[in-house]
């Protein structure tokens, strides 16, 4: 029987439980970029204080060989304590934050306002010229907004990148 050449490609949410420490981000960020694999999404914060842990969340894409590679090499950095893909792990919650800048006068205004109102985005500063909108959502959401925005008078985007957590009674944990 042949070997398997799977090449095809899959988004993977993947959760990093590490030692909060100087240069642990580095090197996972090294661990990528050394290998030519893409992060789409990277976000990194403290989750225990008292025993020093911070979880970084990492969404990338590849095979099914490389994301498993990609796992298998993140486990053995030191100082990680747990490695968890959560897309295969079973049902997750994924969001982003999303601050956006949308510039505009009279009728463009009222139509931001609008789909902002219709996107349940939270209006967190106005001028008598702009508007910045607060957003959480799925990406795809956040998305489809700032594609509504572009014609209005979009002019800038910050995004949170990815936070995900499993559902379920069970957690991440060292």
């Amino acid at each position: 029987m042949p070997a398997s050449t799977d090449t095809t490609f899959r988004n993977a949410t993947i959760a990093v439980l590490v030692e909060n420490e100087a240069g642990i981000l580095a090197r996972v960020v090294g661990l990528f970029s050394g290998r030519g694999y893409n992060i789409e999404s990277l976000t990194v914060a403290p989750v225990d204080e008292a025993r020093r842990l911070s979880r970084i969340t990492i969404v990338t894409s590849g095979t099914d060989m490389v994301i498993e590679q990609i796992k298998a090499q993140l486990d053995r950095l030191v100082p990680v304590h747990k490695v968890s893909d959560l897309t295969l792990e079973g049902p997750h919650l994924a969001r982003e934050m999303m601050l956006i800048k949308v510039a505009g006068r009279g009728e463009h205004r009222m139509e931001a306002l609008r789909l902002a109102d219709a996107f349940r985005a939270r209006v967190v500063d106005a001028t008598t010229e702009s508007f910045v909108f607060e957003m959480t959502g799925a990406g795809e959401k956040l998305d489809a907004f700032i594609e509504l925005m572009r014609p209005i008078g979009l002019t800038e985007v910050s995004r949170t990148g990815v936070v995900a957590i499993a559902r379920g009674p069970g957690g991440l944990q060292a």
